[in-house]
């Protein structure tokens, strides 16, 4: 049994990377419970991924102002 599984509801799959409990995860996911990190299989770790592009990359360019 493997020791982290994914955080999304619905989903048994081995933890492949754990993220931060955001607006974003949250956006996409409906997690099982609120925890300070949200661990993701690969497949839904793809998915975060892909949805939270254009987000991540105008959080981070808009830090410096």
């Amino acid at each position: 049994m493997p020791d982290k599984i994914c955080d999304v509801s619905g989903c048994n799959g081995e933890s492949f990377r754990t993220v931060p409990p955001s607006e974003l995860a949250e956006k996409v996911f409906s997690l099982k419970e609120k925890k300070t990190k949200v661990h993701l299989c690969r497949e839904h770790y793809k998915k975060y991924k892909k949805e939270t592009k254009k987000d991540r990359e105008l959080g981070g360019r808009m830090d410096w102002v």
